[in-house]
């Protein structure tokens, strides 16, 4: 008898353990494909797009509602947390611990500085796809990260303003200094879009050391249009730049989003990304079973990014024209990063035919184009912590 109890107790464990192992075989993996309607996507912002009009993380909720319409997902399947400091990373931890406590299938993270704590928490929850904007982080089977052909959109923004400047200064507000490939990378190709229209222009750019700085982007701007600017660009997170601009009643280039909300009268025409591209086709690959970890760098022929509306009344005459022509050529694989370029010290850059690779344009432009001219600052402010794109 005693042997029987311990033959079935024996049974018993073996059985549950048996089970447990069919359990865990069935439990959903990435590249396997699940139905749109069990997906729970979470999200972490640095600061909270309802109070926004304008700029990146409200691009990327604009993106994520996108995603959300164009694949029919419920509300409850959206999981937002606003407002999380991308330098606070136990605070990230907890986030990303709750996401996987309420069976969050895909996390996407709208801030580069997101990227180290998700690539350790994609070791500790292989059920769970991660995908971080603006960084490397990157494994074989959950850990992805995107960002977008941005240089494509300035180069044309760049035409714009080459077309339009009639002082032949055109300033730029500048985030980040010389060293940070976004920022630069951009920079440059807008630079080569007023120099393929104006040979003469100069770009001068202003380095705020900060994305978000009201104050210190409006000194920037004030400071440039002293020293000539008619056409004022930037790449910070605020419109403070356009709003400068129409003041001192001259023109603007706005950044993430389309600016002539906040400054009809100076804004000629804005860089935009259009992130639901993005986000409704990673989602649906995770869905469909197609979802690779390779990292994303779509451009203008994906939708991802472009130039709003041009103001026509206050853009220069052809310059609609000269955007659809060079517009074709992008589409047709046009690389404005093509090529031997000259630095603004006088070194050259590149090969004869050469191309540069997304990971180039992103990690390794830290040089300035000829015609790009650096305005001195008297104190470079602290860094702000967060570290957008």
């Amino acid at each position: 008898m005693k042997g029987r109890i311990l033959f079935i107790a024996l049974w018993c464990v073996f059985a549950l353990f048996l089970t447990a192992c069919q359990k865990k075989e069935a439990a959903w993996q990435p590249g396997m494909p699940i139905a749109a309607s069990d997906l729970k996507v979470g999200v972490l912002y640095t600061s909270d797009p309802d109070k926004e009009t304008s700029g990146f993380t409200y691009e990327h909720h604009a993106g994520i509602l996108a995603m959300q319409k164009t694949l029919g997902l419920a509300d409850e399947q959206i999981v937002i947390r606003s407002n999380v400091p991308d330098t606070d990373t136990q605070t990230v931890e907890y986030v990303l611990r709750e996401f996987a406590a309420v069976g969050v299938n895909i996390v996407f993270t709208a801030s580069d500085g997101y990227a180290e704590v998700c690539a350790k928490a994609a070791v500790d929850y292989p059920n769970i796809v991660f995908a971080t904007v603006a960084s490397q982080a990157h494994n074989d089977t959950n850990l992805t990260n995107y960002y977008g052909a941005i240089h494509q959109a300035r180069y044309l923004s760049g035409i714009v303003a080459g077309l339009r400047t009639r002082t032949k200064v055109i300033g730029y507000v500048a985030a980040r200094g010389v060293e940070n490939s976004h920022v630069t990378s951009g920079l440059n190709a807008f630079a080569l879009g007023v120099e393929s229209v104006n040979h003469d222009a100069r770009i001068h750019v202003y380095v705020t050391h900060n994305w978000f700085d009201p104050v210190g982007e409006a000194l920037a701007t004030r400071t440039l249009i002293e020293r000539g600017a008619d056409v004022i660009g930037h790449h910070t997170d605020t419109p403070i730049p356009m709003l400068e601009a129409q003041k001192a009643k001259v023109w603007g280039i706005g950044y993430n989003s389309d600016m002539s909300r906040e400054a009809p009268d100076a804004v000629l025409t804005s860089v935009v990304w259009h992130w639901g591209a993005y986000y409704t086709a990673l989602t649906r690959s995770v869905s469909d079973g197609s979802f690779t970890t390779a990292p994303s760098f779509m451009g203008i022929k994906e939708g991802v990014v472009g130039l709003s509306t041009l103001n026509k009344t206050l853009a220069a005459p052809g310059t609609r024209e000269a955007l659809i022509k060079v517009t074709a050529r992008i589409g047709d694989g046009f690389d404005i990063f093509d090529g031997v370029m000259e630095t603004n010290d006088g070194r050259r850059i590149g090969q004869a035919n050469g191309k540069h690779s997304p990971s180039d344009i992103t990690q390794n432009i830290t040089w300035y184009y000829r015609n790009i001219v650096v305005v001195p600052t008297a104190a470079a402010s602290a860094s702000s912590p967060s570290e957008k794109s």
